[in-house]
């Protein structure tokens, strides 16, 4: 539908322009806060001049959605300088002194932003997804630009110079593109922490003390830059950061050149992985590979000799047992080695029980002694599968990823999405036209699973046996014929991670968030999380039920203070038969008991069976003597396997104190670690050695 609406153009010019007209070219208002006001759509023409409290304008100045500021964008705004700051209330980073606010479908194009008070910022997104477009951004009291919340802003074309602490600052949950910018004599080029995960492409940055600077968990993909001439380095990897530096499939491109100290200096504890990109090794620092090598996720508990350390173990363990997959005479399960049209239709054929609704085919390539005959023929008939124009089925060939998922898409039947899902797949280009739609409804349906980055999809690739498996486990759960498994890399249509109020700089910040971007946890209708509140017995119980979703042990137990319409009815029943969570002697659960962190640490333990490396090994913790008998052995296999987290004094377990919600995800969080769900955290509270 054509949207009629019309769009305003009004006209500011600060040197002539009066409040009190009518803001057509002829009579120009002379303040943008006048501008503002009018109705969007609207295109707010800005002529030459500086915009700032001295001529009236009244900052933080705030651009509605629809409403485009526009200057001169062929010189990057030059003469058309908009300076000042005001008070403006983050919901992410408390009061802030900010010159514009962009909302959602906002542009700003064309002009010069200064900010010149102290730890100001030119412009700030919070949870919006506006433009800003050949614009330069100067002198400002801390950065250029500053992008918050779940924001998604396109930022293209600009230059960022000279500012106090950093041209650009991505911050929380935000994505979005920066593009063909330019970076020059900041102290920090751009800085990209907490979860922020954009696509950092064709910029240009030198001359700043060090280019690209990365923390917490930040996930950039760094594709075409050309980073050359900055006195300190280039790209700086801090604490659990990951850029994406390309891969087999999309090598990355960038250009490191003439740097003072380093050109990467990877100061994490984990290997990144570096492809296509043209730097001097002698300038590399840390753990950097020159080659397209993914990064192995361990998972516990298997019994194929080559599926420890492998991330799609639950998913192949789950359908093993199920009879659906089997390994190989040798013990192995070969995780990594392609699946064949044949040997897919075989799994496709177990694990699908639908109506054989179509005619039985015939293919010109499949003869009736062959060992696949009957799975292909039900597969084809579920409409799973089918053959070639030319009649053949061709049994041998390798099935590519884009293939299974439509298959799976097509045998189920499924429907609904939206096209804009596919915005979260870096590599979607590659999708193809056929594919589309089916693409779509898998995401929509979670059915995609993606390592080692959830949004590179690689849909031309031959697809793996594990990959099959963990895609088939989502189907099946989309059908509600299994319980869901817990993993990172599961694509979610929402990525989004909730922007807890309370939670910045808090300890255990990355534990929560980590629980929070696999759906394990969430917070209150408020917007906090509430860390150092206690948990309760009821809530733990639910949270393990989802983290873990163990299978039964023991029978259920029907507790005489737990009724059936209590909230946390089912999953007290499977965290209880699980092994997780136990009653009293008088058959009671007390649910809203808050539990303790020793009753939090056995749990676990005993919940995932996990084994002790070393029984003889000494408690040393300063408060050891208040460990009950009965728990060392499950204190020590807990801080073998890292799952002990103590704050504020690492050494202190305080055992009989209740656990705060902060400590139970801390706690929980580890556990996934340990049976290699989750990756890892850098924690000073994380313990991991008993000697003293």
């Amino acid at each position: 539908m054509v949207n009629n609406t019309p769009v305003t153009t009004v006209y500011v010019n600060p040197v002539n322009g009066n409040d009190a007209n009518t803001g057509s070219r002829q009579s120009p208002f002379k303040t943008l806060t006048r501008g503002l006001k009018v109705s969007p759509p609207a295109i707010i023409q800005l002529a030459a001049g500086t915009y700032n409290t001295a001529n009236q304008e009244v900052f933080p100045l705030v651009i509605p959605e629809g409403v485009i500021v526009l200057g001169n964008e062929a010189n990057k705004g030059a003469g058309i300088l908009i300076s000042g700051g005001g008070d403006y209330q983050s919901p992410s980073f408390s009061l802030q002194n900010v010159t514009l606010i962009l909302l959602n479908k906002a542009s700003l194009r064309g002009v010069t932003v200064t900010n010149p008070i102290a730890k100001g910022s030119g412009v700030w997104i919070e949870s919006t997804a506006p433009s800003v477009a050949n614009n330069t951004f100067t002198n400002c009291g801390r950065e250029g630009v500053f992008i918050s919340g779940t924001a998604k802003p396109a930022i293209l074309d600009n230059v960022f110079v000279q500012n106090t602490a950093s041209g650009l600052f991505m911050a929380r949950n935000s994505k979005g593109e920066v593009l063909r910018n330019i970076f020059q004599k900041n102290p920090l080029g751009i800085v990209i922490s907490d979860f922020a995960a954009p696509l950092i492409a064709n910029n240009k940055l030198s001359e700043n003390r060090t280019a690209i600077a990365l923390s917490r968990n930040a996930r950039p993909v760094l594709r075409n830059n050309f980073i050359f001439k900055n006195t300190q380095g280039g790209l700086l990897v801090n604490e659990n950061a990951v850029p994406d530096l390309g891969s087999a499939q999309d090598a990355a491109g960038n250009i490191f050149s003439n740097n003072g100290e380093f050109d990467i200096q990877n100061s994490t504890t984990q290997q990144l992985i570096s492809v296509g990109n043209q730097l001097n090794p002698t300038q590399v620092k840390g753990r950097v590979e020159f080659s397209a090598a993914t990064i192995e996720n361990p998972v516990a508990n298997t019994n194929f000799t080559d599926l420890p350390g492998h991330w799609a173990g639950a998913f192949v363990e789950a359908l093993v047992k199920k009879g659906f997959l089997s390994g190989f005479p040798d013990g192995t399960f070969a995780p990594d080695a392609p699946i064949t049209r044949a040997q897919y239709a075989a799994v496709i054929a177990k694990a699908f029980q639908l109506p054989t609704n179509n005619q039985p085919p015939k293919f010109a390539d499949i003869k009736a002694d062959f060992w696949a005959t009957a799975a292909i023929t039900k597969a084809a008939q579920m409409g799973f599968i089918s053959g070639f124009p030319d009649g053949t089925f061709r049994p041998a060939q390798n099935l590519s990823k884009v293939q299974a998922i439509v298959s799976i898409v097509n045998g189920l039947k499924l429907s609904g999405g939206s096209p804009n899902v596919l915005n979260i797949y870096r590599d979607r280009a590659q999708i193809p036209s056929y594919a589309v739609n089916p693409l779509t409804i898998a995401t929509q349906k979670s059915l995609v699973v993606n390592y080692p980055q959830t949004d590179r999809l690689e849909p031309l690739r031959d697809i793996t046996r594990a990959e099959i498996a963990a895609l088939i486990y989502q189907a099946l759960v989309a059908s509600g014929q299994e319980k869901a498994i817990a993993s990172p890399y599961i694509v979610s249509a929402e990525v989004d991670v909730p922007s807890f109020t309370d939670l910045t700089g808090h300890w255990a910040e990355p534990f929560i968030r980590g629980l929070a971007s696999m759906g394990i946890t969430n917070g209150f209708a408020d917007g906090s999380y509430q860390p150092n509140k206690p948990m309760t017995r009821a809530q733990y119980a639910a949270m393990v039920a989802v983290a873990f979703n163990p299978p039964p042990k023991r029978p259920a137990t029907d507790f005489v203070d737990v009724p059936k319409n209590f909230w946390a009815y089912k999953a007290l029943q499977i965290a209880a038969s699980g092994g997780f969570v136990s009653g009293f002697s008088d058959r009671t659960f007390r649910p809203d008991q808050n539990v303790q962190r020793l009753q939090v640490i056995v749990s676990l333990v005993n919940g995932l069976a996990l084994a002790t490396v070393d029984s003889n090994n000494l408690l040393t913790y300063t408060d050891s003597n208040n460990i009950p008998e009965y728990a060392r052995k499950a204190v020590v296999t807990a801080t073998q396997q890292r799952i002990v987290v103590n704050y504020p004094e690492p050494k202190q377990l305080a055992p009989t104190r209740e656990a705060t919600r902060a400590e139970v995800a801390a706690m929980v969080y580890q556990a996934l670690v340990a049976i290699q769900r989750a990756p890892t955290i850098n924690s000073p509270y994380i313990i991991s050695t008993l000697s003293s």
